[in-house]
């Protein structure tokens, strides 16, 4: 009995400090958008220089999330996470401690603890709560989500209303960084997370071709999140919706993925398939881009609340895939990292590709037939990545 209640303990306090983890996975990066007029006037900051802020942190994930594997094989992954999340935090107050080379360097650092703990956190669920894989999935997923719609709604109040600057609103979040650590503690002191030395050697996932089905999967559900979530307000602006009309329902949207976010691994799990899952995301896609095309506001917001489910369902589905196509725990952090790496790049490029295009165009339906294109290939990649196979 005593040794049951002590197992419970040690699988509460895992799972906590797992949703602590997940709360700051996105809130360094959602924080800075609405405070970027801030960040500019204070420190004099072009438009562009101000706007490579929100694109620095993609880049470092997609480059650091391929050393993310090793350093889990070297420390264990439950130590590296620890250690994602103190690069994260020292990032964060770095940044707000001077000018614009401090800001630069510390948002870079943040991009590095945000991807060794997002790339380990995946492996290690599966091989500490392997009999809770679909709940953890389904959690990580709409913790990250929920507080990154809390960190984008409640930056600019802390700034204004609080008092608190644009230094102390981006400061602010730490404080969930330093509770993560402290809770993470328990973790430090068990052996080490999978990774075995003896085990069945990692399979070499950039020659498999499910494993680059599965990679283009999240990358087409990236591009379309970052893509939409960059340009939507600017584009319902531009049909006479006023900014904070605009704003709200692009939170209403974010708000509604939670929904996807959570019940998606859940079904998932149950499935010896998930192509027939997909396909109906897919389908739910590209009838909500279609529905854009049309400037009708209820049809707008039909639209965006299907988009929105969509969005959510799809990186649930995404991080369950890699612990559905692989077999050993190595196998799986690989798959997580190459995943990781390729999708942000290509969410780093789809933002930037859409604005040469309304450059050169000058139409917002350009952005709509994007987003289409990229439902398509979507839907293609995950119904083949949604096979009962392993890599």
């Amino acid at each position: 009995m005593h040794q049951l209640s002590k197992s419970n303990s040690s699988e509460f306090l895992l799972i906590s400090g797992i949703l602590l983890v997940s709360i700051n996975l996105r809130t360094s990066i959602a924080s800075v958008g609405p405070l970027i007029p801030f960040i500019r006037d204070d420190l004099g900051l072009s438009n562009g220089l101000a706007g490579f802020l929100t694109t620095l942190p993609l880049l470092t994930f997609a480059t650091f999330s391929l050393f993310a594997p090793a350093i889990g094989r070297k420390m264990g992954m439950g130590r590296a996470v620890f250690l994602g999340i103190l690069l994260l935090t020292i990032g964060v107050i770095l940044r707000v401690l001077g000018g614009i080379e401090l800001l630069l360097v510390g948002t870079a650092l943040t991009g590095v603890g945000i991807v060794i703990a997002n790339v380990l956190v995946i492996p290690l669920i599966k091989v500490r709560l392997p009999h809770k894989i679909g709940l953890m999935t389904a959690l990580l997923a709409t913790m990250m989500s929920l507080f990154a719609a809390i960190a984008a709604g409640f930056s600019v109040p802390i700034a204004e209303d609080l008092g608190f600057g644009w230094r102390g609103s981006l400061a602010s979040w730490a404080f969930f960084m330093v509770l993560a650590l402290i809770v993470w503690i328990p973790q430090l002191k068990r052996p080490k997370a999978g990774m075995h030395i003896g085990g069945e050697k990692a399979k070499n996932v950039w020659k498999s071709k499910l494993a680059w089905q599965v990679t283009l999967f999240m990358g087409c559900q990236s591009v379309m999140y970052f893509t939409l979530t960059a340009w939507l307000p600017d584009m319902l602006v531009s049909r006479g919706w006023s900014p904070v009309e605009a704003g709200a329902v692009s939170s209403i949207m974010q708000l509604v993925s939670l929904i996807g976010s959570y019940f998606a691994p859940s079904i998932l799990i149950k499935l010896k398939q998930q192509s027939g899952v997909i396909l109906i995301v897919g389908i739910g896609y590209i009838i909500g881009f279609l529905g854009l095309f049309i400037e009708s506001e209820w049809v707008t917001y039909s639209s965006l609340t299907l988009i929105g489910l969509g969005m959510g369902a799809s990186l649930s589905i995404a991080y369950t895939l890699i612990s559905l196509r692989t077999a050993e725990d190595q196998t799986t952090a690989k798959l997580s990292a190459m995943v990781q790496s390729s999708g942000y790049y290509l969410a780093a490029l789809g933002p930037m590709l859409f604005g040469v295009s309304l450059d050169l165009f000058g139409s917002w339906n350009i952005l709509i037939w994007f987003l289409i294109l990229f439902s398509v290939l979507f839907t293609g990649f995950g119904m083949a990545a949604g096979r009962d196979m392993k890599i």
